[in-house]
């Protein structure tokens, strides 16, 4: 195990020494190694070594915060691409050739499971049929699986959807997909 290396100054050279020399004192026989930590960093201030490590560890995070990378934008092509096989309806009409439109559709198929729930078969086949036109439920519930964003039992007779931030496309396409849904 490596050693993290912490810098230690005392503002006041006099003041550390006289404390130290009170500690000491006080003590019937030496400190031990974790005692004398405890007694270098208190005559500085700190409660304990351990108060001096986080208090030095915060310090380093503010000095050097971590720069937070910003979500890619996504791709409206994708989307609109993806978008044509709902043909302005909550309903899959057509199964997309590309699998990248594939999986942008089982993201909005998604959306539409209930969260934080088991569900028999029989739901999850009924949530489908509701969204699908190319009448393939059990395609669309294998994909579902497939890819992450569904879980099930071995016996397959219970299944709940996996909670996941969807990708920008995929919160695109669910945004536009639901859009549709409330106006008709």
């Amino acid at each position: 195990m490596s050693r993290t290396s912490h810098a230690y100054s005392a503002p006041d050279l006099s003041a550390l020494a006289k404390n130290l020399k009170r500690e000491l004192e006080a003590r019937a026989e030496p400190p031990g190694h974790v005692e004398l930590l405890n007694m270098l960093t208190r005559a500085v201030g700190y409660r304990n070594y351990q108060h001096f490590k986080a208090s030095r560890a915060a310090e380093d995070r503010l000095a050097h915060p971590v720069v937070v990378e910003a979500e890619p934008a996504p791709d409206f092509r994708r989307v609109e691409l993806t978008a044509r096989c709902f043909a302005g309806t909550d309903v899959l009409v057509r199964w997309p050739g590309k699998l990248n439109q594939q999986q942008l559709a089982l993201w909005v198929l998604w959306s539409f499971l209930p969260a934080g729930e088991d569900m028999p078969e029989k739901a999850v086949n009924s949530v489908l049929v509701r969204h699908n036109g190319i009448s393939d439920h059990v395609l669309l519930r294998r994909e579902l699986v497939n890819m992450g964003l569904l879980t099930r039992t071995r016996d397959c007779r219970l299944y709940r959807r996996v909670e996941k931030r969807p990708p920008p496309e995929a919160r695109e396409l669910i945004r536009l997909v639901t859009g549709w849904s409330r106006r008709t």
